[in-house]
């Protein structure tokens, strides 16, 4: 049985954030600003549905979605684009497969105690964010 990602977050640590930006075409004036946020991650995950919400002084970015069901999801906020997305279960490790103009996009969440792991891909690049759970 997959665990239960419900909680608060608070940023720890990123690698790689402005090369997978670049893989997304995101400009570089936006990408230095990105690279200096300290995003905050609150998951709520009610059987087959969650709410993913990250959240930034800048803005907020909540993805709304029931597992296993493909959607339409609209990334304008990041990178101007939309993308038909998928996210289940691979044994412990949430993952979101992201079809659209760029291969290989996506990401994956998985716990390590206390601490929420999120793997980010587009193109060849990956960046890796990790969180600690407040609450």
């Amino acid at each position: 049985m997959p665990p239960n990602l419900t909680g608060y977050y608070r940023f720890v640590s990123q690698e790689n954030m402005d090369s997978y930006l670049r893989a997304l075409d995101v400009n570089v004036v936006l990408r230095k600003l990105v690279c200096l946020l300290k995003p905050d991650k609150e998951i709520i995950h009610t059987g087959d549905h969650m709410v993913i919400r990250t959240i930034t002084s800048l803005r907020d970015y909540v993805m709304d979605f029931d597992l296993g069901v493909q959607f339409e999801e609209d990334l304008g906020p990041v990178d101007g684009r939309k993308c038909q997305t998928t996210v289940s279960w691979e044994g412990d490790q949430l993952v979101c497969e992201q079809l659209g103009e760029k291969r290989n996009r996506g990401w994956r969440h998985w716990l390590e105690g206390d601490r929420l792991h999120l793997r980010m891909t587009a193109e060849d690049e990956v960046c890796v964010q990790v969180f600690q759970k407040v609450k």
